[in-house]
């Protein structure tokens, strides 16, 4: 084999409460990688405006370690096709580096498990996040709801209930580089022990509502008394996008991942047009446009077929 592809869906993190810790693989958007074997060196090729140099691009990093830890001595070019939006909290570097690390993965026959390609891949992160996190990259390999248990690293995979749908309402705002470092900069560093009890019952309740297969007790749940008023001055109109899509039936609202992107939990026989436009007359307050994505759980990278 000389050269794959593989995409990667978008993704959710933190979902409220469990912050660095929960992610949900969405098919709002995908990323495609295509991996191809050459003589030497890693170059990386792309129509988008992202990094070029492997030290700065989370797929370039991947592809960088893997070589390095299992000493690959072929070359390999980087073809990065972006489909999500980078920068809006909707783990667009996370594809990247999942897409990748699956893509290595096949392309030189090593047959990884799963912990290992999201260790791999979460390791691309430092590029763009400045820091190496996994619930974005676990969802994005693994598809469907993520636990992340770090020291050691141990991803816990849960099947979403087939009837939750999101709502997602993406800002056109200009954001900042290195804008998930910056975000990560707002939050505080001690908390209160009666916050910590109140965001440990919710984020517990979201993995029960997962495990039971409830939307409304996943939506129900998605409530943040630590990160989401530390940065919710980040979002322009963010207090009036959440009340309205609540208002319109949504079950929950929160920050999708290090925003700007607002998320809105539901199920299938809501009115998910209604919370969508709520949602958008949310941002309009605010003199932001937005655009809304009607979502729902996705499976996670996959090869693509030629």
């Amino acid at each position: 084999m000389k050269s794959i592809s593989v995409k990667a869906p978008s993704s959710t993190a933190n979902l409220g409460p469990g912050f660095d810790v929960f992610g949900l693989a969405i098919d709002a958007f995908y990323d495609e990688i295509t991996l191809t074997k050459t003589k030497s060196g890693i170059t990386i090729t792309t129509e988008d405006n992202i990094p070029t140099s492997p030290e700065n691009n989370t797929a370039g990093l991947v592809v960088k370690n893997m070589k390095k830890k299992f000493r690959i001595k072929s070359g390999i070019e980087i073809k990065i096709k972006k489909g999500i939006p980078a920068g809006f909290g909707m783990g667009s570097s996370a594809a990247s580096a999942a897409a990748t690390a699956i893509a290595f993965d096949k392309l030189f026959g090593l047959k990884l498990d799963g912990n290992t390609l999201v260790e791999y891949a979460g390791s691309g992160e430092k590029a763009s996040a400045g820091t190496i996190h996994y619930d974005n990259v676990a969802a994005s390999v693994l598809g469907g709801f993520v636990i992340v248990k770090t020291n050691p690293l141990d991803v816990i995979r849960i099947d979403p209930p087939i009837n939750l749908r999101m709502c997602v309402a993406v800002p056109k705002l200009v954001v900042p580089k290195k804008k998930t470092k910056v975000s990560r900069g707002v939050i505080p560093n001690k908390v209160k022990l009666t916050d910590s009890i109140l965001n440990l019952s919710n984020a517990s309740a979201i993995v029960a509502g997962f495990m039971k297969k409830d939307p409304k007790m996943i939506g129900n749940s998605v409530k943040d008394v630590i990160v989401e008023p530390a940065r919710q001055h980040m979002i322009p109109g963010y207090a009036k996008v959440k009340q309205n899509a609540l208002k319109a039936g949504a079950f929950g609202v929160t920050i999708s991942g290090a925003g700007p992107s607002i998320i809105a939990f539901s199920e299938k026989s809501a009115n998910l047009k209604k919370i969508s436009l709520a949602m958008s007359k949310g941002f309009t307050s605010a003199n932001t446009e937005c655009q809304t994505i009607i979502c729902k759980p996705s499976k996670g990278a996959s090869i693509k077929k030629k």
